[in-house]
């Protein structure tokens, strides 16, 4: 079913879902927004009314899997926004999901940008054992995934070269070619801003969401989009470190707590840089316009990299 056939039936759903909790309409509130497309991509459409979200994942996502993951969120109440219902449901060939909605970080005010909440949430998960059977996080996965589709998409982009030069020169893990060493804890596997929400309770707490990538894998993968900012110069050093320190002092075990942490982060850092270069050159060819300023700046990062052997460990 396309998105254009699916986001009808999607909508509706959400409303039933929404009206069920209350014995009121909760969109008569003011204060309460009606039908809303939060997101409405290929890897998911995301439709909310009132206080609930309905989110309809990729087609091709695996029944089991999904629900293993929505699992654990439900078991990891002060870690990952709790789902609604214990399960997904199918809809014309697709699994949904139900939230309440949270807050989202706020993109135009980067000042306020919570890093050190972030930051402890992704200790306290890397340092819990899976409640639940759950396969192996989609991170390595999904950044191979936008380098194929480099390759398809623009061969004889000038960006392709080194983009490409960097990618084959991690080692098979974090191509997702190869298990991933030492992967016992729990990794979110798709960490940035955009994953927070704030709880929709009295104290107004963040919460992860988005269990899509959800998985047990390398910690460092989830710090790795920051680091990988940061090298390139996108994120400057003072969130850089508001973020690091709140990671160590909430015992995050990706890193050592009072060694150099690039060692640990050097290729999981390297992987997503590679992972958004592709996309971004991907972008620009299929818009038909040149690379931005930001989207130059990754691939000359990995230009950069391919100067330079990945570091160890996992090297």
């Amino acid at each position: 079913m396309t998105t254009d056939a699916l986001l009808p039936a999607l909508t509706l759903r959400v409303r039933e879902a929404a009206h069920a909790r209350a014995p009121v309409c909760p969109c008569q509130a003011a204060a309460a927004p009606g039908d809303t497309t939060l997101a409405d991509r290929p890897d998911g459409t995301v439709v909310r009314h009132a206080g609930t979200v309905a989110k309809a994942h990729a087609a091709d996502a695996d029944a089991a899997e999904l629900a293993g993951r929505v699992t654990v969120a439900a078991r990891l109440p002060g870690v990952l926004l709790p789902p609604l219902r214990p399960s997904p449901v199918a809809l014309h060939g697709r699994l949904v999901t139900y939230w309440p909605y949270g807050t989202p970080v706020d993109p135009e005010d980067p000042d306020a940008a919570p890093w050190e909440a972030a930051a402890a949430l992704l200790a306290r998960l890397h340092r819990t054992a899976a409640p639940t059977a759950v396969p192996p996080m989609r991170g390595p996965a999904k950044a191979a995934h936008a380098v194929a589709r480099l390759r398809t998409t623009a061969p004889h982009h000038p960006a392709t070269a080194p983009v490409l030069r960097a990618w084959t020169a991690l080692p098979a893990w974090a191509r997702g070619e190869a298990a991933v060493p030492d992967a016992a804890g729990l990794c979110h596997g798709d960490f940035h801003l955009g994953q927070l929400v704030r709880h929709p309770s009295p104290d107004g707490s963040w919460l992860l969401i988005d269990v899509d990538d959800l998985g047990t894998g390398a910690p460092a993968w989830d710090l790795a989009r920051p680091a990988a900012w940061y090298a390139c110069g996108l994120l400057p050093p003072e969130d850089w470190h508001r973020f690091l320190t709140a990671y160590r002092a909430a015992g995050g075990p990706a890193v050592p707590s009072n060694e150099d942490p690039w060692p640990a982060l050097d290729v999981p850092a390297r992987a997503l840089t590679a992972q958004t270069a592709a996309r971004a050159v991907t972008k620009a060819v299929e818009a038909g316009r040149l690379l931005d300023e930001v989207e130059q700046s990754l691939v000359d990062a990995c230009s950069r990299m391919s100067s330079v052997s990945p570091s160890a460990p996992h090297g």
